[in-house]
């Protein structure tokens, strides 16, 4: 069955991020709810197995918006658009022929999403900001320029410091497509020297919410 289309929007033009940082409702989405009714069959079912309400509403309102802002590009029926994941289950995900160049990307954490739409490889990465403890645990799997930095800080700003970083640094594996299968040690994402972050990609933080940290990372588009 071919899916029902609407006039093709423009895809985000090269080296531009279409980037949206939201908080899911307050509210449980009832079945009729035009969230709900965005989903394809194999959300649907996965939003009905979460136990807790509040991790329900963050799947439903993070892939439902994800799927909303691919149909304005796409044309394509936010229900009817078909995702799948590069090399295998594991890969990264991705939309199935799309009619224009188009990738995505979309993380969410405790009550904040992030996604981001481009022509050319994106990745996007939000998390709450993690207690000292967790960042001592974290600090040893680090680059080590990275390591440096952070340990050259004041106590009460690393914990903040990290927290940026470690948005840029899974923002930039998640746009690779290898997530943290590769070493979060091999590559350079400090603040010190910004032009030493990997080539050929541009990794930002984004300003959310305190108690937060966001990055969405480019592929630079070919010139």
């Amino acid at each position: 069955m071919n899916a029902t289309r609407t006039p093709l929007r423009a895809a985000p033009a090269a080296g531009r991020l279409h980037l949206l940082v939201f908080r899911p409702p307050a509210r449980e989405v009832a079945p009729v709810c035009p969230l709900m009714q965005a989903l394809d069959e194999i959300e649907a079912e996965r939003a009905a197995s979460y136990v807790s309400a509040r991790d329900r509403l963050q799947y439903v309102a993070a892939h439902a918006t994800l799927r909303r802002l691919l149909a304005a590009y796409t044309g394509l029926e936010p229900r009817r658009i078909v995702l799948g994941r590069a090399e295998g289950p594991h890969g990264k995900p991705e939309l199935v022929d799309p009619p224009v160049p188009l990738h995505f990307n979309l993380s969410h954490s405790h009550g904040l999403i992030a996604i981001g739409v481009a022509a050319d490889p994106v990745g996007v990465d939000v998390q709450r900001v993690p207690s000292p403890e967790a960042v001592e645990m974290v600090l040893p799997r680090l680059h080590p320029q990275e390591r440096e930095e952070l340990r050259a800080l004041p106590a009460a700003e690393r914990v903040q410091a990290f927290a940026r970083l470690w948005t840029r640094k899974e923002a930039y594996l998640k746009g690779l497509g290898t997530g943290l299968t590769r070493s979060t040690a091999a590559d350079y994402l400090g603040d010190r020297n910004a032009p030493d972050r990997p080539p050929g990609w541009t990794v930002r933080n984004v300003p959310v919410r305190p108690g937060y940290a966001a990055a969405a990372a480019l592929r630079n588009h070919p010139t």
